[in-house]
């Protein structure tokens, strides 16, 4: 059918392809616009894009391989990162031959310089094909992996609560820092299990951590020896308990109320309102008198009468002074015993018991009213003295 005259004739793009001619793009400030779309695309923008899509690739792939390689090294199935890398440039005979010759590390070298060849010429395929066979893969690993550790929380706590309830129960009357120290132990160790449990679900290869954690606890062991031993040793007095928190204690030449106890050091709160630390290791080691571990205390107080005084009377007027002190108990009953024939006195040794909590302040009431009976019925307190004699001789 004849073209109408004067009317425009436009060449097809596609004509004008199999004449053998390419429709040239035009430049507009920099874009390019295509002839047959229209659609301006700008060269700078395109290679940017690939680069980050290369990026990505990159970076997931090398999270995903060691993964992969780690958890399966054992089982002939071939891995689909495997199979990526070997779709590219080599063929599964070769990476056949490559494992049976080099092992495992030689299998992940090929692997991996498979892998950056395709990434180099398709990052985009490579990508997809990653986040369709081993994406959903690696998302159910790391959701075991922190199902693991919130269950093994769940576990060690309640063990813990467990262990210590059984401790409240038992009859080792253990301590509140014990029972804690306990409770935290049995936590914590849970917890740790499950950490590891946990690792060897994703692929993780625990062997080596481990081996490197045993070769750095026995370096800080040596390097902290002395912290340690005190740390045993506060392990050992709060297995043993020889005092507890409020108790009043002699340890290590020094006497104080326990106002504070660690692993590692014990607080003591002196009479006079200081306070010292001591390190466990010292006090494990040495002499340990808790003055407050029972209910009750006796006294034990030394009063001399002179030779000339009565020793009869002497005995009544302190059982008397002693049988009325108002925390002395009657039941075991007070004593007074003759101790002692000094050089300048007699000396009597007065013995009752009273309520650990009224020890100090009845020994100080009970040595006034002694010296006061003793004035009121003329018992003196004899003083070291001596008798010198002095014999005159005869110079001749």
């Amino acid at each position: 059918m004849a073209k109408a005259a004067g009317m425009p004739v436009k060449q097809d793009s596609l004509s004008s392809t199999r004449s053998g001619h390419t429709a040239e793009p035009r430049s507009r400030g920099g874009w390019l616009q295509d002839e047959r779309g229209g659609a301006i695309v700008s060269p700078m923008s395109t290679q940017s894009c690939t680069w980050f899509w290369r990026t990505v690739a990159i970076l997931c792939l090398t999270l995903t391989l060691p993964f992969s390689a780690t958890a399966h090294a054992a089982t002939p199935v071939p891995q689909p990162l495997s199979t990526l890398a070997q779709s590219g440039d080599t063929s599964p005979d070769d990476g056949a031959s490559g494992d049976a010759n080099g092992g495992t590390e030689k299998g992940m070298e090929d692997q991996m310089e498979s892998l950056f060849k395709r990434l180099k010429k398709e990052p985009g395929v490579v990508l997809k094909e990653w986040a369709l066979e081993d994406g959903p893969r690696l998302i159910g690993n790391l959701l075991l992996f922190f199902l693991i550790l919130f269950i093994s929380k769940i576990i060690g706590r309640w063990l813990g609560r467990l262990t210590r309830g059984g401790l409240e129960r038992s009859k080792l009357n253990a301590s509140e820092l014990f029972k804690n120290f306990v409770e935290n132990t049995v936590t914590k160790v849970i917890f740790f299990v499950g950490l590891v449990v946990a690792l060897q679900t994703i692929g993780v290869n625990v062997a080596p951590l481990l081996a490197g954690v045993g070769v750095m606890g026995f370096v800080v062991g040596f390097a902290l020896q002395d912290t340690l031993g005190n740390f045993a040793a506060g392990v050992m007095l709060l297995l043993y308990r020889p005092y507890d928190i409020g108790d009043v204690v002699t340890v290590t030449g020094e006497t104080g109320s326990v106002e504070a106890m660690t692993l590692v050091s014990t607080t003591l709160l002196t009479p006079d309102n200081q306070r010292l630390t001591i390190p466990n290791g010292s006090i494990w080691g040495s002499t340990i008198r808790n003055i407050t571990a029972n209910d009750t205390r006796r006294i034990d107080q030394i009063f001399g009468i002179a030779y000339d005084d009565d020793i009869e009377k002497a005995e009544a007027v302190m059982l008397d002074v002693v049988n009325s002190m108002e925390h002395v108990k009657s039941d075991p009953a007070a004593q007074v015993m003759l101790m002692e024939l000094a050089d300048s006195s007699v000396n009597f040794n007065v013995r009752a018991w009273v309520p650990t909590s009224q020890y100090f302040g009845t020994v100080c009431e009970l040595r006034r009213q002694m010296k006061m009976r003793f004035d009121k019925e003329g018992i003196s307190f004899p003083f070291p003295q001596q008798d010198v004699h002095m014999h005159q001789v005869d110079p001749s």
